[in-house]
């Protein structure tokens, strides 16, 4: 296997962590020169772990050799390391919830695949998660090895703007090595590029007092490219405006349209009313004054405001009432049992 390019690390193993079962989940795109490496390193840090363990690396549609180079490092590894090949690129987002769904762990981490999270700290991170019974313990890349301009200030906006707007005050949105708590993030259904609110979703199922951040390494990246650019900026804040709605009208959107309709309703109406005072009191002529026409606009458009709040409250219903579809296909793969594809702390 290819010599890790990262700087040579202990893994440290807390004494005290509880019993638990621990799966990593791993989305990779066109990474083949980080896959040997990255697989290397977590068993670096988990080949001690005294519990049972699995990686599931999901495979986001790479057009390169990454399928090629993780079939042959889970041959090399053992049936621990599971593989879970998405049929074209879903994206980051529907690839984390591919490899979620297939985790079987009571604690689930989360990173990204390209060496700039370092394995090493997910026993810490795991161990904090359960001791303090969080269900989140987000990295923070105090130290980040990226470009100035392009990533960190960016960042800083971003981060600073998501959480005075979500209220889950975290100094690091963008990091993905995240370990969860099985139960609490299986009860959030990822869409879209939603993987960088995942501690504002999760918030919609538990307490911010239950979501803390730790402190980890990160590295710049040695191979491959960087699948992020300052274009992302603006789908940030597109989401982080979806993701305000669903955050406080996800089971009232009628409030949230119709309380703007009936707001532009009102104006309409003042404007309209006070136009037909004038008329009526003075004489004036009111026909080609723009205030009329803006004062009727916004009544038609405060009955259209009031009539989506109620298209979407049908919708609700339906969304609650059915079942969620999957934002991702996925190759078959021989089921597992129970039992199957851990790494016992006895084969380390």
């Amino acid at each position: 296997m290819t010599a890790s390019p990262l700087p040579p690390a202990v893994a440290q193993i807390p004494d005290d962590l509880p019993p638990h079962r621990l799966s990593v989940v791993v989305p990779l795109y066109n990474e083949e020169d980080n896959v040997a490496p990255l697989l290397e390193r977590i068993h670096l840090a988990l080949t001690g772990y005294p519990y049972p363990w699995e990686v599931v690396i999901v495979d986001d549609g790479s057009a390169d050799r990454t399928v090629e180079n993780l079939e042959k490092a889970a041959k090399h590894y053992g049936p621990h390391v599971r593989i879970v090949a998405l049929m074209r690129n879903f994206k980051q987002t529907a690839a984390m919830q591919a490899g979620i769904d297939a985790a079987r762990g009571d604690v689930i981490v989360t990173m990204d695949g390209d060496l700039q999270n370092d394995p090493v700290d997910i026993p810490r991170m795991a161990g904090r998660l359960l001791r303090e019974d969080l269900d989140l313990v987000a990295g923070w890349r105090k130290n980040r090895k990226d470009g100035m301009v392009l990533r960190k200030i960016p960042s800083k906006i971003a981060n600073r703007l998501i959480a005075n707007i979500t209220g889950v005050k975290l100094q690091d949105y963008g990091c993905s090595l995240k370990a969860f708590r099985a139960s609490a993030i299986k009860n959030v259904r990822l869409y879209g590029e939603m993987h960088r609110f995942i501690p504002a979703w999760l918030a919609t199922v538990t307490t911010p007092r239950k979501i803390a951040q730790e402190e980890v390494t990160h590295h710049a990246r040695v191979f491959g490219e960087s699948k992020y650019g300052i274009s992302r900026t603006f789908r940030v804040i597109l989401d982080l405006i979806f993701v305000y709605f669903f955050m406080r009208f996800r089971t009232r959107p009628g409030h949230f349209f119709g309380g703007i309709g009936l707001m532009l309703g009102a104006v309409g109406m003042a404007i309209l009313g006070y136009l037909g005072l004038l008329k009526l009191f003075t004489g004036a002529s009111i026909g080609t004054r723009p205030l009329l026409f803006g004062g009727f606009f916004m009544v038609i458009a405060g009955v259209q405001m009031v009539t989506s709040g109620v298209l979407a409250e049908l919708l609700t219903r339906v969304y609650y009432e059915s079942g969620v579809s999957q934002a991702y296909v996925a190759r078959e793969s021989a089921p597992l049992t129970d039992e199957q594809g851990w790494s016992q702390p006895d084969q380390a």
